[in-house]
């Protein structure tokens, strides 16, 4: 499984004044999807932190292609696009009801050893959960 579906239901405080969802949610709903695509691999945020990795973003893209707005049932669609190394990089896709792609996007984040603050490679336990889903 590289991809994984979440949906979003947009709040009234998550819009602008237009009534559309304010661009910088889009990060917090990018998080989302990473962490649930994580969690779905019986990983998490919080065990990488436990285990002294953290993962900052080294990279954000987003392409607004239509607006999402308010009280809009969304699908977040989260993918992986390689096998992580020292990096780990997830293409994302947002869909309203009507199947309408209204948003792309892209983040690129670097494990980081807490300690050290270097960058490390992706930690062995992590690999053996992803690596199975590029066979």
């Amino acid at each position: 499984m590289l991809t994984h579906e979440l949906k979003i239901r947009v709040r009234y405080g998550e819009t602008d004044q237009m009534g559309y969802v304010y661009y910088g949610n889009y990060a917090q709903f990018f998080e989302m999807g990473r962490a649930e695509w994580l969690r779905n691999i019986n990983a998490s945020y919080k065990t990488l932190e436990d285990t002294g990795i953290m993962l900052p973003v080294l990279n954000l893209n987003v392409n607004y292609l239509k607006p999402a707005k308010y009280d809009d049932l969304l699908t977040l669609k989260t993918t992986l696009k390689k096998i992580p190394s020292v990096k780990i990089e997830f293409g994302f896709e947002i869909f309203n009801k009507k199947n309408e792609l209204l948003t792309t996007g892209y983040t690129s984040l670097v494990f980081i050893d807490i300690k050290k603050n270097k960058p490390i490679r992706c930690p062995d336990y992590l690999l053996k959960k992803i690596t199975p889903l590029f066979l």
